[in-house]
Order: structure tokens, then C-alpha cells, then sequence
């Protein structure tokens, strides 16, 4: 006997393998899409209004979702959620669209604005002419369509083709969720792949961490079990050496020495290490992984360390036009103009600086950069030099700008990065016009970075890196400051005499006591210790200090003049307790948004470059608006602002406090540090140096005096593994 045929009210687009939910929170709706109150092309998240059967209100719902037009019979499954501001609504987790039965329902459906070609008048024409019949017909007899008035050749072509591609989307949107995609990746999943998405997948879904933000190895590892991939197929192997040099990456290496790649990638895809070893030569091959014997590197920082040497020594070499200076009476000149009289270090930097291809300034706080700098610049400017000025951040280069009265920039700026093409567009075929480039902050510098840079420049400019050698190496993988002044390819010149006016400063005092390995000197003007054994106790006193005490005595604004740093996230008196105290005593009322942790009038930070809103990691603003209706927010930088579509909320997080690495090349008035036992693996003495210095007016660390003498004593930071300075020798 047949089956009895399904009532068309419940025929979907297509079938779904998808288990019906099992979260006793996981509720089910389904009804008619009556509109769409708001929606994101780039995210495809979408705010809408659903009409239930036999209920008069409407029903709201959130989340992301593709190919959804007011008409859809669609059924939901998500979880119920209170919006402080809109009321109760469901947050959709999956969906399915359900093909509309009724002549009214395929009407409105068809005049929805879903098929091109069709609005409302010419949909009624031709459920007048099929009525129930109307979408079989589009979909296996189109040219059928040519039989209402209006409707040729042509449009019939058009209504046919628009209708396929409508489900295809289906078709992918229901495979992806049927295995196991949440609704919001699969929509990223359509958007990078169109309609060759299910062929990606099937063919490597491991494309997607490389492909896709957001999607990490381990969600493509879960959408590749759940596709029957096995535990040793080549593309999984692979794809997991990758991730672990991408971890790496994320700690600062170029690259990893074999045998480490070996035993993190084993771990990582529980599979015995000679597999992972027969990798490695197959990933080479398909030019996936890259290096030697000894190391095994990502392509792309491979080939920006190999460049990034490359390029320095060609530039080192080539020759430069000859400027007419009598350095001495240069010198003279300048500390007359100037009024100033520098140091025999100073003079020293311009001698050699004068005739230097490419060369080092470092030194410590109050040793006298700036003025040296500045001096030098004079000379070259008087002398016709052209020049460029130039940081890794916007913070930095703000303060360089101001330091040296010229203008400055940040090197994505300066290089003009294009979010389109993911390239910088000044290049070898089209370099900076310069005769000289000043980077300051270079201790900042990653490979990938400084390789571009390097690609920029005419080969007969010159190069100066300005910079702190003893802070914090970068955020992103290499070590270039240290490895160009270890390589000795070029002249370096150390600032080491603290100028007796910046001597009085408790603060560059400690600073270089700390950098020697000696205990600070504390005082009652600008360098405190408060003693706090207890995380909690600790934390509550560093809030009381940054929310209250500190801007009562000396009238700093305590969201934008004072920062906290921690040496790391976790713990009652890590970066996350921290910004959730500092919440409560500076913001107390402000909802949060869209289920973030911050909210209206609250301090946040920019957490990965993004080029289209010209906004880069590190970059700390203040949120001063919030359209819920438009879902944006507008947040205050130190000299714009920047609207923020709620789909990239997560590239930004509460920034009342930070890590020391994340405050690199910014300056406050005040720094608010907590040291204690629990933050050990973190207590370095180039943690403190780095953070100390980035105060001009005030420090106070809060917490254990072990704590601190442990930090200033430890020396022993985890080596970068990094070879540019063995590829400027020429040793490899």
C-alpha cells in the first residue's frame, strides 16, 4: 500500500536531516513572515515580525538567515529571550521555509519582491491564471509563465532562473544545518562560497577556518566529522598542522622547530606523531606548510621573514644620493636654532645617522629620542630631505606626531591598505615617494608588517627604527627590533643617559631601575605601592583607586586618563574581574547590548585590525550612542568616530582594563597595575618596564610584595622562535 501523500501545508523546500531539538529550552514556531524590521547584508541578520496561526499578536524574532522574503511560511526553532528594550523575542537557532499552500499565501509570496520580475500586480496575474498550481508550475513547467499577459520569453527565463537560485540557497542553507552549521555560520558559509558551498564542504570543510572569520579548526573539525571526514584524512591532518602554527603565530613565533609542530599536532588531532611526520612532507608539496628540515613555517610568514632580510639588505646597499653636510657646524646649527645642547650620545646618533642607510636608535625613557631625534630631522629638512613619519598604531603615531610638530601615521595608513583586495597598494610598482622613513615604537613591528614596509620603499631611501628594545616585543609573530640590532646589519645607536630634567620623574627612575633588575624607589608624588596579599582585596582597592580616590585627588577623568593593566585575563584580579568591578563603579546602569558586556558610555577596545572602518587592535573609545532600530553603535576615538553595525560587536571588549601588551605605544596620565602570586607565569621584568612607561604623570602597583620582586627578577621570557636575524647574517 502507498503512503498517504503529505498535506501541502507541511511540504518544505526540501528534506532535512536535521534531529528535532532536544533542549528542553529549544521551542518550535512556525507561521508567515508578515515584514522585516531590520536586516544586515553583510551578517544577514535579520530582526522580524511572525504571524502565528490563530493569534492576533506578532511574533518577534532575531538571527541570522538567508533567502527569507515577508510572505515565507517559515518554521523557527530557537530560544526565548528578554530584550531590555524591545520586550520578550526568539533568538533563531535554525529554520526551515515551508512552501505556501494557500492561492493567497503563494500570491503574496510571489509579490513578496523574492523573484525578480515579479511584484505584487504580476503575481496576482498568475495565481489568477494557476491559482494553487502556481509554484509547480514555475518550478517544472516555466514556459507555461508565457501565458499570462505581460510575461515573454525573457521574463519567463528570468522568473525561471531567479527561482532556481532561490533554492539552491535553500538547499544549502537546510545541508549546512543539517549538519550541524549554526544558522549564523552557515549564512558566512553561503556568503564566502555561494552556490559551490555543499562542493567546499564535501571536498574540505577545513577550508572554512582559513577562509571564514570566526570559524576556527575546531568548528570545522566538528563540521567535518559530522560529513564522515576520518581521523587521518590528509586535508584534517594537514588543516591541524596549520592551526598550530597559527596558535603559534597567536604567541609570537614565525615558526616551529619540527619536532614541536610534531607534538602539538599529534595532541591537537589525537593521532600518532609518524602520521603527523608523513604530513608535514605531503603539506609542503601542496605547498601548504613551508621551511626546513629544522623548521616548518606558514607560506605567508615565510615569505615575509625571507623577504623582510632580503629586502633590508638590498636597501642597506643600494646607494643613496649624497647630501652636502658639514656634520659638525650641523650639530652647531641645530643647538642653536633649537636652543638646546645635546649630549655626546646625541651627537653621536646624528654623525652616524647622517651618512646611515639604514640604522637603530633605542634607548629608555628620558634618554633623549625625541630630542635627538627632532634635531636630525631638522638637519635633513633644512638639507631638502623629503620624509615620512610613521608608528604601528594610531596611539603611537598621534604621539609621535606631537613629539616631533610633523605629521605621522600609522603604517597601514602610510602603505594604504585595501580591505578589498586584503593587499597593501604601496608596493614595488607603486612605492612611497620618500627619501626617509622613520618608524617609531618599533619594538612593535611583526614580520608581516615590517616585510610590506620594507616593500614600500624606493631602494635609494633610508630607514631609521626608533625604539624601546627592552619593552614588550609585538603583539602579532617576530621579534624585528631585536633581531635587526642582534644581526649587526646595520649601525645601532643606545641612548643610555637620563637627562637630569627627566630624572626628576619617579616614574623614569623606576623605569630604569626595574629594566636593571633593582626594586623601585616609592614616593608621595607619582610612584605608589599599595600592599594587598588577598586577589579580591587587591581588586576591590584597585577600583577604589581608578573609580574614585585617584580622580578626586588629582582630577583625572578615571574613564579616559586612567588605565588599569593586568598582566593576564584570568583570576579575581585578572583583566576580565577587573573590567566587570570597574563596570559596576563607573557605569553602573547601562544595559548591555546584544548580549555583550559592555553598554552606553562605556570605555571598549578594538581587538583585531579592521581596514574598513580604519579602526586597529588596541584602539580604545568611549560607546556614546546606541540605535537599537538601526542595530549600530557610535564609538568616540581620541580624534573620530566610528559606526559599528551590531554584527561586529565582537570585535570589540571592555577596555576599563587591559593587558600590558594590548596599552604597547599608548600613554595615560595614570596606570593602575595589580601584581600578585596568582598572576606568576606572567611576572616578567619586561611586563612591569613596559607598563610603568606607559604612564606620564602617575603609577601605583597594587598587590604582593613578592609578587613584584618576582616580576623585576625574572628575566627568563619565552624565546621567540624567529630567523630574521640569522637570514640578515646570511646564515641561512
Amino acid at each position: 500500500m502507498n503512503d498517504p501523500p503529505v498535506p501541502p501545508e507541511r511540504q518544505t523546500f526540501f528534506s532535512t536531516s536535521t534531529p528535532v531539538e532536544t533542549d528542553p529550552d529549544t521551542v518550535q514556531v512556525e507561521g508567515v513572515l508578515e515584514r522585516i524590521v531590520f536586516e544586515s547584508p553583510e551578517s544577514g541578520f535579520i530582526v522580524g515580525r511572525l504571524s502565528l496561526p490563530d493569534q492576533t499578536q506578532l511574533l518577534t524574532f532575531v538571527g541570522a538567515m538567508l533567502a527569507v522574503s515577508p510572505g515565507d511560511t517559515v518554521r523557527l526553532w530557537g530560544k526565548w529571550e528578554e530584550h531590555p528594550k524591545h520586550g520578550r523575542q526568539l533568538r533563531v537557532l535554525r529554520f526551515e521555509t515551508i512552501l505556501p499552500s494557500t492561492v493567497d499565501g503563494i500570491e503574496r509570496y510571489l509579490g513578496s519582491g523574492l523573484v525578480p520580475g515579479i511584484g505584487p500586480t504580476m503575481a496576482k496575474r498568475i495565481v489568477d491564471k494557476f491559482g494553487v498550481e502556481t509554484l509547480r508550475v514555475i518550478d517544472e513547467t516555466p514556459h507555461r509563465l508565457r501565458a499570462v499577459d505581460g510575461i515573454g520569453a525573457k521574463r519567463a527565463k528570468q522568473i525561471r532562473e531567479a527561482w532556481r537560485e532561490q533554492r539552491a540557497v535553500q538547499s544549502i542553507m537546510i545541508f549546512l544545518q543539517g549538519h550541524g552549521v549554526p544558522v549564523g555560520q552557515a549564512v558566512r558559509i553561503y556568503k564566502r562560497y555561494g552556490d559551490r558551498a555543499i562542493a567546499v564542504l564535501r571536498d574540505n570543510p577545513y577550508r572554512l577556518a582559513a577562509d571564514i572569520s570566526g570559524i576556527a579548526f575546531k568548528s570545522a573539525d566538528a563540521i567535518a566529522a559530522e560529513l564522515g571526514m576520518a581521523r587521518d584524512a590528509p586535508q584534517r591532518l594537514v588543516a591541524g598542522c596549520r592551526y598550530c602554527l597559527d596558535e603559534a603565530a597567536g604567541e609570537g613565533h614565525v615558526y616551529l622547530p619540527r619536532d614541536e609542530l610534531i607534538q602539538r599536532a599529534a595532541e591537537i588531532l589525537s593521532v600518532d606523531a609518524a602520521l603527523v611526520e608523513q604530513t608535514l612532507a605531503a603539506g609542503a608539496a601542496a605547498g601548504d606548510l613551508c621551511g626546513d628540515p629544522d623548521r616548518v613555517y606558514l607560506p605567508r610568514l615565510h615569505q615575509a621573514e625571507v623577504g623582510a632580510a632580503e629586502l633590508l639588505r638590498n636597501l642597506r646597499d643600494a646607494p643613496m644620493p649624497e647630501i652636502p653636510i658639514q656634520v659638525e657646524r650641523a650639530i652647531e646649527w641645530v643647538e642653536k636654532t633649537k636652543q638646546i645642547e645635546l649630549s655626546p650620545e646625541q651627537r653621536d646618533v646624528i654623525r652616524t645617522a647622517i651618512n646611515a642607510k639604514v640604522m637603530v636608535i633605542t634607548g629608555g625613557p628620558g634618554a633623549g629620542k625625541t630630542t635627538v631625534l627632532n634635531s636630525l630631522l631638522e638637519i635633513l629638512a633644512v638639507k631638502g630631505v623629503s620624509m615620512l613619519l610613521a608608528a604601528p598604531t594610531g596611539r603611537a603615531a598621534k604621539r609621535m606626531e606631537n613629539a616631533t610638530g610633523r605629521p605621522a601615521a600609522t603604517l597601514h595608513r602610510l602603505l594604504e591598505f585595501s580591505p578589498k583586495t586584503g593587499r597593501f597598494t604601496r608596493n614595488p610598482e607603486r612605492p612611497l615617494d620618500t627619501d626617509l622613513l622613520v618608524i617609531d615604537e618599533s619594538s612593535m613591528l611583526d614580520i608581516v608588517l615590517f616585510h610590506n614596509t620594507l616593500r614600500a620603499l624606493p631602494p635609494e631611501a633610508r630607514l631609521i627604527l626608533v625604539g624601546d628594545v627592552d619593552q614588550l616585543p609585538s603583539v602579532g609573530p617576530g621579534n624585528v627590533l631585536l633581531d635587526v640590532i642582534s644581526s649587526n646589519i646595520a649601525p645601532t645607536v643606545w641612548l643610555r643617559t637620563v637627562f637630569r630634567q627627566a630624572a626628576q620623574s619617579g616614574i623614569i627612575r623606576n623605569a630604569h631601575r626595574i629594566n636593571r633588575g633593582e626594586q623601585p624607589e616609592f614616593n608621595t608624588d607619582d610612584f605608589f605601592f599599595v600592599e594587598r596579599t588577598d586577589p579580591a582585596h587587591a581588586r576591590e582597592t584597585v577600583v577604589e583607586l581608578a573609580a574614585r580616590r585617584i580622580p578626586r585627588k588629582f582630577g583625572l577623568d578615571p574613564k579616559r586618563d586612567i588605565q588599569v593593566l593586568a598582566p593576564m585575563h584570568r583570576g579575581e584580579a585578572g583583566v576580565s574581574a577587573l573590567n566587570d568591578a570597574l563596570r559596576a563603579a563607573l557605569n553602573p546602569d547601562a544595559p548591555t547590548i546584544e548580549r555583550q558586556p559592555f553598554g552606553l558610555g562605556d570605555k571598549v577596545m578594538q581587538l583585531r585590525n579592521n581596514y574598513e572602518l580604519d579602526v586597529f587592535n588596541g584602539d580604545v573609545g568611549i560607546i556614546v550612542k546606541n540605535d537599537a532600530e538601526m542595530k549600530e553603535i557610535e564609538v568616540a576615538f581620541d580624534d573620530r568616530r566610528v559606526i559599528y553595525p551590531y554584527a561586529l560587536l565582537d570585535e570589540l571588549a571592555p577596555a576599563y582594563a587591559g593587558t600590558v601588551h594590548k596599552a604597547q605605544g599608548s600613554e595615560y596620565p595614570a596606570i593602575v597595575m595589580p601584581l600578585l602570586p596568582q598572576h606568576y607565569v606572567m611576572l616578567q621584568r619586561n611586563i612591569v618596564y613596559t607598563g610603568v612607561t606607559r604612564a606620564s604623570r602617575l603609577v601605583i602597583i597594587v598587590g604582593h610584595p613578592r609578587a613584584l620582586a618576582r616580576a623585576i627578577a625574572n628575566t627568563d621570557v619565552a624565546r621567540r622562535f624567529t630567523a630574521l636575524s640569522e637570514r640578515l647574517q646570511g646564515l641561512l
